[in-house]
């Protein structure tokens, strides 16, 4: 990381569905390489695997079952943008844990998504894009908030722009 401090621009966004949460997600993966972590952090049905499932159903060439990592913590997929590891830290309850499962060899290889990315502590890269998902005013609605730091800042730009 360079000397100068990391820029957080901060973007809220309104998600009425499902599909929407979707289209979110595919947006987000076009921009991510590999090295990127991306925190879901919200509530238990918040959309966090949600957003996972569509975020790796994107990149992959033909669409395959993506279950949630929680009794596994981790899944790992090839895509055509590189790896994609997807860890669901809600079981864990002390950062060393997941030194067993790879977390810092997974982020030198690929696009780390995380579950529960407050699990981590310390161990949780500086440098990232972390998805807040609220539950909104409808049942299937959501409030997304996107904070990015390092070379996550740039490749915001537009990210609410509807296609």
């Amino acid at each position: 990381m360079s000397g100068r401090s990391l820029h957080e621009p901060e973007i809220r966004l309104a998600i009425g569905n499902e599909a929407a949460l979707g289209r979110l997600a595919a947006r987000l993966a076009a921009r991510a390489r590999p090295g990127d972590l991306i925190a879901l952090e919200g509530d238990l049905g918040a959309g966090k695997t949600s957003f996972a499932r569509a975020f790796i159903r994107s990149l992959q060439d033909e669409p395959e079952d993506v279950p949630s990592p929680t009794f596994t913590l981790l899944q790992s997929y090839e895509t055509k943008a590189g790896l994609v590891h997807h860890f669901d830290l809600y079981r864990i309850e002390n950062p060393a844990e997941t030194g067993p499962l790879g977390f810092e060899e997974a982020l030198g290889e690929g696009i780390v998504l995380v579950e529960w990315p407050e699990r981590l502590g310390a161990l949780l890269p500086a440098e990232r894009l972390s998805l807040r998902l609220e539950f909104g005013s409808t049942p299937d609605s959501r409030r997304a908030t996107l904070r990015a730091t390092g070379s996550w800042a740039a490749r915001m730009r537009n990210i609410a722009v509807n296609e």
